[in-house]
């Protein structure tokens, strides 16, 4: 059976350029190159970027799901691409073998549909919020889990091709679980892989101003778009309590509660609940869709 055809997606804002200079690299260094690199410029005209890659730059900022759904589509329409690799504009492949292992994973089971890789600071820790398990004190431990990080991962093109891309709408925040369990739904396995690692700086999701609204909107959404009604007030409810019993800020709080609002106000998209036996076999891993 040949090895699977890999191509890259990277989505940039422009903000960071040292960073995506270097990430550049560390792809071309790879010692089984990808047929082709997408590089998505979000409201930014690529202009200084003299890498070897297919430049799409964008004249409106879509979001990272939005921005890289750009550059999916480009490589599904190219026809040249069976598996494909996104990663973070900031992160760092500093292995030369990230490829090859990507490429033999896939190739030795067809029924691989997501390869989540380990993200590490440039000290080599992986946090544990980095980490897609609740049991998340060892992150060497790799094996079948129900979600992935979406600084590094590889996605099967022919289970895009089924369950579709990333939900644009989303913009920022829990498009990964939403993409995820569609996947789980479909019958397509997600593999924590820790062999494979994207260095990536130890940064806070709260940097970004509107962090809080997003979490909560994004999740009600989620909650709308993909669980079985019963399971709806459930998993808002324990998102809930975990909020009020973490939150600090008395500015964020009030941003969490208005995205929490709006998520229920506005229109999520197309409707689409999850088996109740993908509810089974989440639990099995070790994480049902309620936590």
């Amino acid at each position: 059976m040949p090895l699977p055809r890999l191509g890259v997606v990277i989505v940039t804002m422009g903000t960071r350029p040292r960073e995506l200079a270097a990430l550049l690299a560390s792809v071309a260094k790879q010692d089984v190159p990808a047929v082709r690199v997408v590089l998505v410029g979000n409201a930014t005209p690529l202009t200084e970027i003299t890498a070897d890659v297919t430049r799409i730059p964008l004249k409106e900022n879509l979001g990272c799901p939005g921005g890289r759904n750009v550059g999916l589509r480009a490589l599904s329409e190219s026809g040249e691409v069976d598996v494909v690799i996104e990663l973070d504009d900031d992160g760092l492949l500093i292995a030369p073998d990230v490829f090859r292992r990507v490429q033999r994973l896939f190739a030795d089971d067809p029924g691989l549909g997501i390869v989540g890789f380990r993200v590490a600071d440039e000290n080599g820790v992986t946090e544990r919020r980095w980490v897609p398990r609740l049991r998340a004190d060892d992150p060497m431990r790799g094996g079948p889990v129900t979600a992935f990080l979406g600084g590094g991962h590889a996605f099967s093109m022919p289970m895009l091709d089924g369950i579709g891309r990333w939900p644009a709408k989303f913009f920022f925040g829990h498009e990964e679980s939403d993409l995820a369990w569609r996947a789980l739904d479909a019958g397509w396995t997600i593999l924590y892989e820790p062999e494979l690692v994207l260095q990536h700086p130890r940064t806070s999701p709260a940097r970004h101003a509107t962090h809080y609204r997003f979490t909560a909107r994004n999740r009600v959404w989620l909650a709308r778009r993909r669980l079985p009604v019963p399971l709806i007030p459930v998993y808002l409810g324990v998102w809930i309590s975990l909020t009020m019993a973490r939150m600090r800020s008395a500015a964020g709080l009030r941003a969490w509660w208005g995205g929490f609002v709006e998520g229920l106000r506005t229109p999520c998209g197309p409707r689409a609940p999850m088996k109740w036996r993908t509810v089974w076999r989440m639990t099995r891993l070790g994480r049902p869709p309620v936590l």
